[in-house]
């Protein structure tokens, strides 16, 4: 079987983690996500973990050291992964996805769903220290961020869109075909 990377992009709280989470669980597929980077940094400068320290850090990184710095460290990573299936979760900017795309069985995929679902989920989960405190405006405007912006360019470039507005169970039932799609496909991308 080749190998399958499988990028996923998608706004905030859309269901990528629920995504990469499901296909590790029943696929045993490795997962990346470019915010652990950043958490990792967080983490170790003994900082909150709040979207909008996740966005500075990114900016920064990205500022000090190259657009595409995080794109070549998640590439060696997903390079040296002999795993079937390779899942990088939160792919936000067209340099994340440089040099993925040039790796035979890469494919980019939209998760999307409408905004007040996601705010909701976005409660739910409380993900980040200030996901439970977040009202409905202060979401709304955390799509103006440089981080969430870059995301429309991106989205257009996925080969496939999955819908999850509906429930945990459809999601599945997509992902397992996007799976089979991609083990039965003859080109690298689909």
């Amino acid at each position: 079987m080749k190998k399958v990377i499988i990028g996923i992009t998608g706004s905030i709280a859309s269901g990528k983690g629920t995504a990469a989470q499901y296909l590790k669980e029943k696929y045993g597929a490795s997962t990346y996500r470019f915010s652990d980077m950043l958490g990792d940094m967080l983490d170790r400068l003994y900082l909150e973990r709040s979207r909008d320290n996740f966005v500075k850090m990114s900016e920064i990184t990205r500022a000090t050291f190259g657009e595409d710095i995080m794109a070549k460290t998640m590439a060696r990573d997903v390079e040296k992964d002999l795993n079937q299936i390779v899942i990088v979760e939160g792919v936000r900017r067209l340099a994340d996805i440089e040099y993925l795309k040039k790796m035979a069985g890469f494919a980019l995929v939209e998760i999307f769903a409408d905004m007040k679902v996601r705010y909701e989920r976005l409660k739910k989960r409380s993900e980040k220290a200030d996901d439970q405190t977040k009202t409905f405006e202060e979401f709304k405007a955390d799509h103006q961020r440089s981080t969430e912006l870059s995301i429309i360019e991106v989205a257009e470039q996925a080969q496939k869109k999955i819908d999850n507005n509906g429930t945990l169970g459809e999601l599945h039932q997509q992902l397992d075909g996007l799976i089979s799609e991609t083990r039965n496909s003859t080109t690298p991308n689909f």
